[in-house]
Order: C-alpha cells, then sequence, then structure tokens
C-alpha cells in the first residue's frame, strides 16, 4: 500500500510453464550462449576437416584412432537412444515428464564425449575429404552438432514445465530427435559403406 493509502497489487512470482513478460535464463546463461556454442562447435568441426587433411598416422596410430571411433559411436549413440527411450517411457504413460527431461538431462555428457570423440578420431582416419559420400557425412556431423546444441537448449526450458506440455515444445522436441536419429544413423551408414570399399 502506498502512502496515499492506494493498495497496490504486486506482480505475482512466474510459475513453472507460464510465459513471463521478463525474459529470465534459469541457468545465469546469457541469452546468446546458444548461438556462440554453436559457433564454437562449427569451428572446432571446421578445425578437425583441416587437420584431417593434413595428418598422416602411421598405421598403428590409425588403428588406435578407429577403436576410438567405434567406442565414440557407441557411446554417443548409445545415450540417444537411451534419452529417446525415456520420452518414448513418458509417451506410454510409463514415467512423467519431469523424470523423462531429468534422466535426458543426464545423458547430455555422454552424448557430447562421443561426439567429440567421433570428430577427433575422425580426423586421423584420413577421411577421402573428395568424396561426395564423406561430404555428405560431414554435413550430418555438422547438422548434429547445431542440433545437439538446441537440444540442450531445449532441455534446460522443459525443466521448468509443468504437464499438460506445451505443444509448441513437444513439436520442437520431436523433430529435433528425428533430425538427431537421421543424423546419427545417417553417418553410421555412410561410415559402414566407405570401410568397405
Amino acid at each position: 500500500m502506498l502512502d496515499n493509502g492506494i493498495p497496490v497489487r504486486l506482480p505475482d512470482r512466474p510459475r513453472p510453464g507460464v510465459p513471463s513478460l521478463v525474459v529470465t535464463k534459469p541457468n545465469g546463461f546469457p541469452r546468446y550462449s546458444g548461438y556462440l556454442a554453436m559457433a564454437a562447435s562449427i569451428m572446432l568441426l571446421i578445425a578437425a576437416i583441416w587437420l584431417s587433411a593434413r595428418l598422416h598416422p602411421s598405421p598403428a596410430w590409425h588403428a588406435v584412432a578407429l577403436f576410438a571411433h567405434l567406442a565414440s559411436l557407441v557411446l554417443g549413440l548409445g545415450a540417444v537412444l537411451v534419452a529417446d527411450y525415456f520420452f518414448a517411457l513418458w509417451v506410454l504413460r510409463r514415467t512423467t515428464f519431469a523424470e523423462a527431461v531429468r534422466s535426458t538431462s543426464r545423458l547430455h555428457l555422454p552424448v557430447w564425449a562421443g561426439l567429440t570423440g567421433l570428430v577427433g578420431s575422425g580426423a586421423l582416419l584420413e577421411p577421402d575429404l573428395g568424396s561426395p559420400a564423406t561430404v555428405v557425412k560431414l554435413g550430418l556431423v555438422l547438422v548434429l552438432t547445431v542440433n545437439g546444441v538446441h537440444v540442450v537448449l531445449l532441455g534446460k526450458q522443459m525443466a521448468f514445465v509443468e504437464e499438460p506440455v506445451p505443444a509448441r515444445l513437444l513439436v520442437r522436441g520431436g523433430l529435433a530427435t528425428a533430425i538427431s536419429q537421421f543424423c546419427w544413423w545417417g553417418a553410421v551408414v555412410i561410415g559402414f559403406l566407405n570401410a568397405n570399399r
């Protein structure tokens, strides 16, 4: 109440899932942090491609890189499949949306570790950059990287959402999942075909 006796109603505190007029970032990062993460990821991928054309590892190092490549694939793609499994459980009403989001957020580290390992070890496998299939694979990895940053940011938004989940977030999540699966499996198929040429 003001000094003149006129009651003033203070604004309610924002509730989870309810949009607020004030844009806040619960994780403490500025709004543009997602763009910076995407730019950094793209630059690292470009650096790995540049190195792959200049590095000529010995057969022993090539074997080590191949093992690391396969291990990174198991780690990254395996974590992605487990994350999608948690949301499948939510669709089947076997778990809550909040628990699915929490479980998936714990898998970001192995997903990114697997993707980083694939890119790093791939630079030592002397890819044929003149091959159209290899160019397509690198394009899939680029899309996968940008989509991965988007998934992390989307997960942070979903962490503050209560059921029923807004359709907008479900559509974004569904598209991100479809893109992720397409890129992972597309890169796997191309890598398999290249290895058997």
